[in-house]
């Protein structure tokens, strides 16, 4: 399973570097090229070649830096593609989409478009804790503790699987799922804010370096490569000093452009 880091931050953000500048996205992984976990940089982030060979994209959540260029996708794409691209997540997610993005108001209805037998979205409503396979993929969503309804996923492919946390504070049914896993290999956990700002962790649903120690320890397994994701980029580098701070040893922080093979 090859999974290519698009974006990993949980906001936009540009900062000089040594030599040049440093670009931090917002969410979205490729998987085997053809699935798109949350669409946060689905459009920035790829070629239009790239982008033509979607087939699937699934998302965790609405809130809009996981799902902010879902409409550039369909618009780059438009008369380019012969197959339907399936956008995939709870009921409640794709009632949002068309409610709020795709309501012919704000955008065009891309679930109608360019014709209601063959849109270029199609969609498909996740039932929670079910697996759903998506070509040689299977991904099952499983609800976590955000502000909104929202999933963390686990992902198989039938030799290993990962499990990515999504946005959530603390939660449980995940963690048991996903430490059930004999081919567990990876599992990426956010950490949104450092640890001074916890209220608000704990106000808008999110994670800290120190609460993150807690949700990975519920895996029971301490040599599982674990990886942290959605850090904001204002407080990036003191979430990662915290980060280091922690003791663990097969921790690191994602970063875009990072392709992880399993």
């Amino acid at each position: 399973m090859k999974i290519r880091i698009l974006g990993c931050h949980g906001s936009d953000l540009s900062q000089p570097g040594k030599t040049s500048s440093v670009v931090f996205r917002s969410m979205g992984f490729v998987i085997n090229d053809a699935l798109l976990l949350d669409a946060g940089t689905a459009a920035s982030g790829l070629t239009l070649e790239e982008q033509q060979r979607i087939r699937y994209v699934v998302l965790s959540h609405l809130h809009l830096d996981h799902i902010k260029e879902l409409p550039a996708l369909a618009v780059n794409l438009g008369g380019l593609i012969d197959h339907q691209i399936v956008v995939a997540g709870l009921q409640s997610i794709l009632n949002g989409l068309k409610a709020h993005i795709f309501n012919n108001i704000v955008l065009p209805d891309f679930f109608v478009l360019p014709t209601p037998r063959r849109p270029i979205f199609r969609e498909l409503a996740l039932e929670p804790h079910r697996p759903h396979m998506f070509g040689e993929l299977k991904i099952t969503a499983i609800p976590v503790d955000h502000s909104v309804p929202s999933v963390g996923f686990i992902v198989e492919d039938g030799q290993s699987s990962w499990v990515l946390s999504g946005d959530t504070y603390a939660t449980e049914a995940l963690w048991v799922r996903a430490a059930a896993l004999s081919n567990l290999k990876m599992a990426c956990i956010e950490t949104s804010f450092p640890d001074e700002m916890t209220e608000l962790a704990q106000t808008s649903k999110h994670l800290t370096p120190r609460l993150l120690a807690r949700e990975f320890d519920k895996l029971k397994n301490p040599h599982l490569p674990l990886y942290a994701y959605h850090l904001k980029p204002a407080f990036r580098e003191r979430i990662i000093d915290q980060l280091a701070a922690l003791d663990l040893p097969t921790l690191d922080v994602l970063h875009e452009g990072q392709v992880i093979t399993l």
